[in-house]
């Protein structure tokens, strides 16, 4: 077998990690790209390995009765919503066997029953951030090419895995309006004025990018980021946008020269309007709401409605009375912290991002909550015994890593803190059950609660509560 062999008459029998199908042929596993369980396909070989192959699905010679009929019409060729081809109920059966089969085999754990995994309310026009790439020349299909389309300047999704090729977005179903007028209107304009798009191989060029954040409020915001402070076309542009969609309530713009796209560490400057947006999220218990503020910089849950069912799960499992002391650690802008405080005796939110701390300390004041505190650092040297002995050991520990999980010392402080209760959300199942192995020398899990924040895709994120064993 070499890459580039065709395989037929292959049968997919179910979805392994990453999102990856799996078949079996004469004794080799075979991962495949596309298709769906229970289809059978003609694939080409891409990678040989001594005990399993990867192939590319090229053809559907029985289709599986999973299949629904995708929505988006650059299906196929964008990397987001890479399982609109698979009905919703079985795209929730294999994001919760991952979380069950990561636990089990990587954390070697045994496991209380698991919570069904809860699916979004919405499964379209669900996310409340995007990121759109200019180009000075758009990447084409087979078929554009084969109709003898001429490439043309771009603004949309970058081809997966691949910087240098972006191709344009007609529709995106991901994000509500004004999404989709802004991002055909900032283009139409920007044409019109014969703006330069980036060249991504030269670094040449004058429009990069440009970042929309919508808010449960109705508030709107637009990031756009250039190569120069040329404001005879910057101006133009937002306030052309601004005139045009009044929903739009922070227009700022990023000067970068670098050569790739961040913006972590460049100034934002606000031309118009307020240089945040105010996300509103249900309080704990359902009585009125909290605000959060959300700047160009700042990390907020991008399915704005299933954040709150995430945050609300973690609050139910901590089972707060009142008295307790609470750590939440990866506390970001202090979302958690900030949720979970009116049933707290006190909430000490740790971050290793500076400015997201000093995002979380603002959530608290709008709020009007006084018990909350937030100290930025790396957490494995943050959290030491010299902070426990001035802040107090605590008797409840939330922790929302980031995909690579916890340092191992982290977990290590963890187990010589001994709350009585830790409460781990994450959004990467292996990371996690590494991390939770480490945990059970003095924990047992008490409940799994996998969400669903991501539909169409293969990311999950899981909720995992762990008690202290009694003769700790």
């Amino acid at each position: 077998m070499k890459k580039g062999d065709l395989l037929e008459n292959v049968y997919i029998e179910t979805i392994a990690a990453e999102g990856k199908c799996v078949a079996k042929m004469d004794g080799l596993v075979i991962f495949l790209k596309g298709g769906a369980p229970g289809d059978t396909v003609e694939a080409t070989v891409t990678r040989v390995k001594k005990s399993f192959l990867e192939a590319r699905v090229t053809k559907v010679i029985k289709a599986s009765d999973l299949r629904t009929q995708p929505f988006c019409l650059h299906f196929g060729v964008c990397g987001g919503c890479t399982w609109q081809h698979i009905n919703y109920d079985t795209q929730l059966y294999y994001k919760q066997k991952q979380v069950q089969d990561n636990l089990e085999r990587i954390g070697g754990l045994q496991l209380p029953d698991i919570h069904p995994i809860l699916g979004s309310s919405k499964t379209k026009l669900y996310r409340n951030k995007l990121d759109f790439t200019f180009t000075h020349s758009e990447w084409l299909t087979w078929e554009d090419l084969q109709s003898d389309r001429v490439k043309g300047p771009a603004l949309g999704f970058h081809i997966p895995k691949m910087f240098d090729k972006v191709f344009n977005v007609n529709e995106c179903h991901l994000q509500p309006d004004p999404s989709n007028g802004i991002r055909i209107s900032l283009k139409e304009a920007a044409l019109s004025m014969n703006i330069p798009f980036f060249d991504l191989w030269s670094q040449e060029g004058f429009l990069r990018t440009v970042t929309i954040r919508t808010a449960s409020s109705g508030e709107t915001m637009v990031i756009l980021q250039v190569t120069k402070k040329k404001m005879e076309w910057i101006e133009p542009l937002l306030q052309m946008l601004m005139d045009k969609f009044p929903q739009i309530t922070s227009a700022n713009y990023v000067i970068n020269s670098k050569r790739n796209d961040t913006f972590n560490d460049l100034e934002v400057i606000t031309w118009k309007g307020n240089p945040y947006i105010t996300e509103l999220m249900p309080k704990a218990g359902g009585k009125g709401n909290l605000q959060y503020r959300v700047g160009p910089k700042s990390f907020y849950q991008t399915n704005s409605d299933q954040a709150y069912e995430l945050y609300k799960i973690a609050w139910q499992l901590a089972e707060l009375k009142g008295d307790e002391l609470v750590y939440d650690l990866y506390t970001g802008t202090g979302t958690i912290a900030n949720f979970v405080a009116a049933n707290a005796k006190k909430v000490i939110g740790l971050e290793y991002v500076a400015d997201a701390i000093e995002d979380a300390k603002v959530n608290a004041e709008i709020n009007g909550i006084t018990n909350t505190s937030f100290f930025a650092g790396d957490i494995k040297d943050l959290l030491n015994d010299n902070f426990l002995n001035t802040h107090g050991r605590p008797d409840v520990i939330i922790t929302d890593p980031p995909r690579a999980g916890m340092h191992e010392d982290v977990c290590k402080m963890i187990l010589k803190a001994a709350p009585k209760k830790i409460v781990y959300v994450s959004c990467n199942p292996a990371t996690q059950a590494r991390d939770l192995k480490i945990l059970s020398e003095k924990y047992e899990i008490s409940a799994i609660h996998p969400v669903d924040m991501f539909p169409h895709t293969m990311h999950v994120e899981n909720v995992v509560s762990l008690t202290l064993i009694d003769n700790q």
